[in-house]
């Protein structure tokens, strides 16, 4: 094992959106099966590794933000052990996680906290594993954490851990598209969302040709054609949230704007004009869903 630095190593862990969400049926191993053109935002946490103070024996986690746990429930912490088992003479590491990504939103903090994790110790390790390896561990800690360990869009497949790099035009095409990103005060649990679309028994399913013949279509010209977005997660969602999709249809209405929800939200995202009126736009959201609303004007990297 190498010598171990004594500095500060940091990453900045990015929020994302889905801005194609498919989900095409269940799987035999109780997952469901997917497809996703999915974008960082330049909206992220930032999570520092230390050696451990003198005479510490466990790794550890601080966070200032109220409710984040710093056991080891956290993705942090998990990412943590699971690279300890593959290295156990690691010498214990101390994290120091700075939250700006609001939790139940679907724009998978926590995944891209455990993949930043995973991308600090590999550094901190000297670098022992591979791209791959580290995707295969980052596969056993959630179905979207692979995909924050590439600094770029991806598309998912399977149940979220088959990654596939899109070309330097299909990345060009999306960097720097400014959008706004706003949440209710409440989150929606991503589970009770997959749930819900089990006991619609396939109504809220698309077929995985229909969702590839919606990605081919952008890819085909991504930088004229219209962004793919899609998400057939927002109708069971939106049957419990009355909130969203009421937002939503004001924000059509109001700016002729196109409007989605991220994953299984609550988060929901915008794509503006260079004319579009942020202030208003904000205080539309902020007068439907109260001062408690998370907005924020972001794009995507």
């Amino acid at each position: 094992m190498p010598a171990f630095p004594l500095t500060k190593l940091v990453a900045f862990a990015p929020a994302k959106i889905n801005l194609l969400l498919a989900i095409t049926g269940l799987r035999s191993d109780g997952f469901h099966s997917l497809l996703s053109l999915v974008a960082p935002l330049n909206l992220g946490d930032t999570l520092w590794l230390e050696s451990a103070p003198a005479g510490q024996i466990q790794d550890s986690l601080a966070c200032a933000m109220p409710g984040v746990p710093t056991d080891g429930s956290n993705l942090v912490l998990r990412a943590a052990a699971l690279f300890r088992k593959k290295f156990p003479s690691l010498p214990p590491v101390h994290f120091s996680l700075e939250k700006d990504v609001p939790h139940g939103a679907g724009l998978g903090g926590g995944s891209s906290d455990a993949a930043s994790a995973l991308l600090l110790l590999n550094e901190f390790s000297g670098f022992p594993l591979p791209p791959e390896k580290l995707r295969e561990l980052a596969g056993q800690l959630g179905s979207d954490c692979p995909l924050f360990l590439s600094a770029h869009p991806v598309i998912m497949r399977g149940r979220g851990e088959e990654i596939e790099l899109l070309s330097p035009e299909e990345i060009a095409a999306l960097k720097g598209k400014r959008l706004l990103l706003f949440k209710p005060a409440f989150g929606v649990s991503t589970a009770e969302a997959y749930g819900a679309m089990k006991v619609s028994q396939g109504a809220d399913y698309i077929s995985s040709a229909q969702a590839e013949a919606l990605l081919a279509a952008w890819r085909k010209s991504p930088a004229a054609a219209p962004l793919p977005l899609f998400n057939n997660m927002e109708r069971p969602v939106f049957a419990k949230h009355l909130a969203l999709p009421a937002l939503l249809d004001l924000l059509r209405e109001k700016f002729a704007l196109a409007p989605r929800m991220s994953g299984s939200g609550s988060a929901c995202f915008a794509f503006l004009p260079d004319d579009a009126d942020v202030t208003a736009i904000s205080q539309v959201i902020f007068t439907a869903w109260g001062d408690s609303a998370f907005v924020r004007l972001t794009s995507l990297r």
